[in-house]
């Protein structure tokens, strides 16, 4: 084995130097080390609460931004359910006013289909009057002055019966019809409202 000479011992407190010297460093490294990791232990602590306070205030932000979005969507939902509920009553309207004047179409021109049976009655026993008088003449002169009256009195009923029929008619067209324009007057009002406002 190599041994060491004496020579070599000089050297001996430079290298203990040197040893004190890494230890020194060592210890600085370490104690850079601590103060490093304190400093990454607070820069991540900062992080983590901004990160956290980003988080809430955006679901802070969500939160609000959802209720009012529920908000708009209930508004909207409702006047939604109130144009059915409006569109619906409206309809309704219609069928009752269409209701109504069928009814009232139906029972008057029975009343009419009533009121021509009566006139052609009377106008065939009017007929029949004539032509039993006719049957009683004895000359032509009384028979045409007969006819001339019979035709004459016919004709005047005809025509005094067609003026109240004509009448009835129309009276029973505006009464029938009364509802379904009111409900016109109605629809026209209903379309007016959203070009006025």
């Amino acid at each position: 084995m190599l041994q060491r000479s004496k020579s070599s011992r000089p050297f001996r407190p430079a290298l203990t130097a040197r040893v004190a010297a890494a230890r020194q460093g060592k210890e600085r490294v370490e104690i850079m080390a601590q103060g490093k990791s304190q400093v990454v232990s607070k820069v991540a602590a900062e992080t983590a609460a901004q990160g956290q306070k980003v988080m809430n205030d955006g679901a802070a932000q969500a939160r609000v931004a959802m209720e009012k979005n529920m908000e708009q969507m209930t508004k909207g939902a409702e006047s939604i359910f109130k144009a059915a509920e409006e569109a619906a009553e409206f309809g309704r309207g219609n069928v009752e006013a269409f209701t109504k004047a069928a009814q009232t179409w139906a029972s008057g021109s029975q009343d009419l289909a009533r009121q021509y049976m009566a006139l052609a009655q009377g106008l065939t026993d009017h007929a029949l009057e004539g032509a039993k008088a006719l049957a009683g003449v004895k000359s032509v002169n009384e028979a045409a002055e007969l006819q001339a009256k019979f035709a004459k009195a016919a004709l005047e009923k005809m025509v005094a019966e067609g003026t109240k029929l004509q009448e009835a008619s129309v009276k029973l067209a505006e009464t029938a019809f009364a509802p379904v324009n009111a409900r016109m007057t109605v629809a026209m009002e209903k379309l007016a409202k959203p070009l006025a406002a």
